[in-house]
């Protein structure tokens, strides 16, 4: 479990950190034998701090409670 929680902390920090995910789309425009034509289109989804603070809030629940059990 506590792989999972340093995995999260990671994840929400680097939501943190990069506030978009960039992508590039591609979409065939043309097809006629062997003439091809592909129209690429970068695209940006916001995310939100909130849930990079929920993952990161998340994993670090995590990483203290299997501390708090392993002391047991």
């Amino acid at each position: 479990m506590k792989t999972l929680g340093i995995i999260l902390i990671v994840i929400g920090i680097a939501t943190l950190a990069l506030p978009y995910i960039t992508f590039t789309k591609k979409e065939k425009v043309l097809d006629i034998g062997p003439i091809e034509a592909v129209k690429e289109q970068k695209e940006s989804v916001p995310i939100s701090p909130i849930i990079g603070l929920v993952v990161l809030a998340s994993g670090a629940g995590i990483v203290i409670a299997s501390a708090v059990k392993g002391k047991r």
